[in-house]
């Protein structure tokens, strides 16, 4: 089985019939191929982005039975010790283990972004949530929001062409 299936695998196990997050979390994943591919990203780090995207919001469910919130930051308490062992489970490296764990940790938090593969995960949920939450509907501000979020051209061109052109 292929990285991608294998983890869109422990994704459905894990959010079960919440379709909602399942969709959510394939359109961060297919977004950040987009991007990707238009930054040449391969290997290791593209295997890091993939399987990030997939578990991103992972810590929801948890999040949502203990403090009665999805807020970014209770996300990022809980989702890494459930992805650390839906990874150990499926033999990944710890290298891998630990940089999913940690964008993971992160992913709402601008000033924990520390590289290239986090960036892409940032945008690409970025890309997901404009559209989801209806934050397209004010181009102006959503101008702004793309030129200070977005530093990959890919993710500027892709946030761009699907947001304002």
């Amino acid at each position: 089985m292929e990285i991608k299936e294998i983890y869109q695998s422990e994704l459905k196990r894990h959010f079960e019939n919440d379709t909602r997050r399942i969709q959510h979390a394939l359109k961060v994943l297919k977004a950040a191929e987009t991007i990707m591919d238009g930054e040449n990203i391969q290997g290791p780090m593209r295997e890091v982005v993939t399987i990030t995207a997939l578990l991103h919001d992972v810590g929801i469910k948890t999040a949502e039975q203990k403090y009665q919130s999805a807020a970014g930051p209770y996300q990022e308490i809980e989702g890494p010790p459930l992805a650390r062992t839906m990874l150990e489970r499926r033999g990944a490296e710890p290298e891998t283990i630990d940089r999913v764990c940690y964008i993971i940790g992160g992913h709402h938090t601008a000033s924990k972004n520390d590289g290239v593969d986090f960036q892409i995960i940032w945008e690409a949920d970025l890309l997901v949530n404009i559209e989801e939450e209806g934050w397209d509907q004010n181009r102006q501000a959503l101008a702004g929001i793309i030129e200070k979020n977005f530093t990959t051209a890919a993710g500027k061109e892709l946030a761009r062409r699907t947001f304002l052109l």
